[in-house]
């Protein structure tokens, strides 16, 4: 039986507990933010579409998806809740009327604008007392973490 040198076994529980912290935060960002837009009757994941259409307005619904990284059929779902609750209008595009594209209502634009007030309290919670170089540091880490993963073929 070989056993890993210490440095490298304590690296790789290191590396471990990395990953699981920034799940972590992931996790408590996105409950954080479900529980403070409970009261609006809106998910994170609808606020986050609602910032794609805000972003790309008249985008269809697979254009959407893909913004927001989830498939289409989840974003058909959400859109169709956004539209209900009166925070979207979707309208037959004027090339295809197989596709529907959708806009924000004034109270979706107003929805958003909460969502990121919200967000930006959330964001100042997280980095109270982490000085702006361990943040430059750690995007500098976290861009190289994506390269690596994105350039993985399995």
């Amino acid at each position: 039986m070989c056993a890993a040198p210490r440095n490298e076994k304590n690296g790789q529980d290191g590396r471990r507990l990395a990953a699981q912290r920034m799940k972590w935060i992931l996790l408590h960002i996105r409950g954080q933010m479900d529980e403070r837009l409970r009261p609006e009757r809106v998910t994170t994941a609808q606020l986050m579409v609602l910032k794609a259409i805000r972003n790309e307005p008249g985008a269809s619904g697979a254009q959407l998806a893909r913004a927001c990284h989830m498939t289409p059929q989840s974003a058909q779902a959400l859109l169709k809740s956004l539209e209900h609750g009166g925070w979207i209008v979707r309208r037959k595009d004027a090339v295809n009327e197989r596709i529907l594209t959708a806009k924000l209502t004034s109270s979706g634009v107003k929805l958003v604008e909460a969502g990121e007030r919200l967000i930006r309290s959330i964001e100042k919670k997280l980095w109270d007392g982490i000085p702006e170089s361990a943040v430059e540091a750690l995007n500098k880490t976290l861009v190289r973490c994506l390269a690596n993963l994105e350039g993985s073929a399995s």
